[in-house]
């Protein structure tokens, strides 16, 4: 069929696309709506709903549903004016923004009257009145200035939007036919996208609902069930991840998992000269822990390896390995602080370390090796001992605000991996008898059945602060 053949066809349906933007998915994008997606889409085709709020958990479908709802309000409404925002440029410009492309790749009709950029897409000869844009949720700003009888707001990870902008989207939906829709995990326990699920005076401005990742045929069924054995069902990470609950408030949880979720969803731009680079190993001490290898570069933590059953010998060497991988990526001319867990076997690989130093002094000069004890009491008028001021030291990079109560952002963006979110957000602590505050051991937690946190003390030895010659930050010139 021809362009003009398609565009005929779709303005004699248009109006039924209006009410049944479930219909337009299928026959005009051929998407098939799950029942939740579709409940939602006919959520936003009511005239008598303002406003659509949904919870999930992981891997339902959510960007898909924003995706078709976006290309279907602005290709069915005259004039539409429609508005996508994430807290963050990637969640927003290379998952939201990309989905949209995709779907509207697939229909041969949308090809014909829309036209598609990184940050606009509008009907082909209106780009100035008839369009949708992307901007990311950094200012209040951003989000004025929008005013059309036609408009939808899409803000996606909701629960990671500050007040301020989500005041500033508000404030803008006043015309007849706006429309809100409001989609994320729900990580925090305050603000906007919280009320419009829990509060009595909140919720009935909203069509709320909630979507387990266990109703929803696409999930991986393996890794809840996974994630349930290791943290539990009651867990916060699979309150969150999974069941698209709330977490629960528990006082005696060192760091609470909406800290973790807002520095994983946080933009890094890596500098090509960064100013410092940290390596943290923690080794295996029973059958059933892992050898975790990761690394810092700035803010940015990543896992380099988990190794179930490796020797010292072979740990070491894949240290090695990536440390020469990043003093050539960086052209690296400092020395790079390997922390490796000095306790049990890490005894082992600091040892082989040492020797492979010495071997070759000049080729792995940027080798200094760091000894470190998790559970090791210290002097510290807060912390009982090492392990609780690492986590102290992770958990004050991760915090919201300031101790004057001022807004701070992110300082260490940490890997998106269950086991590490599970690790950190399950770990509890106790006040000792000298008021310092104490975390649960590896010994400890797993009295409680939970794994060893073995992401979670790998990333620890890569925030814990070192200091080198002549540079505080973690890099000395030779």
């Amino acid at each position: 069929m021809n362009t003009a053949k398609l565009i005929k066809v779709f303005r004699a349906k248009q109006k039924l696309y209006q009410r049944d933007p479930v219909l337009f998915a299928k026959e005009v994008v051929g998407y098939e709506a799950d029942v939740w997606q579709a409940d939602t889409l006919r959520d936003l085709a009511d005239p008598d709903c303002r406003r659509v709020s949904v919870r999930s958990g992981q891997g339902v479908g959510k960007t898909a549903t924003e995706a078709i709802a976006l290309l279907w309000f602005l290709s069915c409404f005259p004039f539409a004016r429609v508005v996508a925002t994430a807290p963050t440029r990637q969640q927003l410009n290379d998952v939201l923004w990309s989905e949209i492309a995709k779907w509207q790749a697939k229909s041969p009709m949308l090809n014909a009257i829309l036209r598609w950029t990184k940050t606009y897409v509008f009907m082909t000869g209106m780009e100035k009145r008839w369009f949708a844009v992307a901007r990311t949720a950094t200012k209040p700003e951003n989000m004025q200035g929008f005013h059309e009888e036609n408009m939808l707001f899409i803000v996606d990870e909701a629960s990671g939007v500050a007040e301020p902008i989500m005041e500033a989207i508000l404030g803008t939906l006043s015309g007849p036919n706006n429309k809100l829709l409001l989609c994320g995990n729900p990580t925090k326990t305050s603000g906007t996208f919280y009320d419009s699920h829990t509060n009595a005076k909140i919720r009935p401005l909203y069509r709320s609902r909630r979507v387990s990742s266990r109703d929803v045929a696409r999930t991986d069924k393996e890794n809840i069930e996974m994630l349930e054995r290791r943290y539990g069902k009651e867990s916060n990470v699979v309150r969150v991840r999974v069941d698209g609950e709330f977490p629960l408030q528990e006082d005696d949880v060192f760091i609470p998992i909406h800290m973790l979720e807002r520095s994983i969803k946080t933009d890094y731009e890596p500098r090509d000269n960064p100013l410092s680079i940290q390596i943290g190993v923690d080794v295996a001490r029973f059958g059933d822990d892992k050898t975790v290898i990761s690394y810092r570069v700035d803010e940015k933590v990543e896992f380099w390896q988990k190794r179930h059953g490796q020797d010292t010998m072979t740990t070491a060497d894949k240290v090695i390995e990536l440390g020469e991988l990043l003093v050539k990526r960086y052209g690296w001319k400092y020395k790079i602080p390997v922390c490796v867990d000095d306790g049990g076997v890490g005894g082992g690989v600091v040892d082989r370390l040492a020797r492979i130093k010495r071997s070759d002094p000049e080729r792995f000069k940027w080798l200094e090796v760091m000894r470190i004890q998790f559970g090791k009491r210290i002097k510290h008028r807060n912390y009982h001992d090492t392990t609780t001021y690492m986590m102290g030291v992770l958990r004050k990079l991760l915090e919201d605000y300031e101790d004057d109560g001022t807004p701070k952002p992110v300082e260490i963006i940490l890997p998106d991996d269950d086991d590490l979110i599970g690790q950190l957000s399950s770990r509890k602590y106790s006040m000792t008898e000298q008021s310092k505050q104490k975390v649960e051991s590896k010994d400890e937690m797993k009295k409680r059945n939970l794994p060893s946190p073995d992401e979670a003390d790998s990333v620890l030895l890569c925030v814990i602060p070192v200091r080198l010659k002549d540079n505080p930050k973690g890099g000395t010139k030779e």
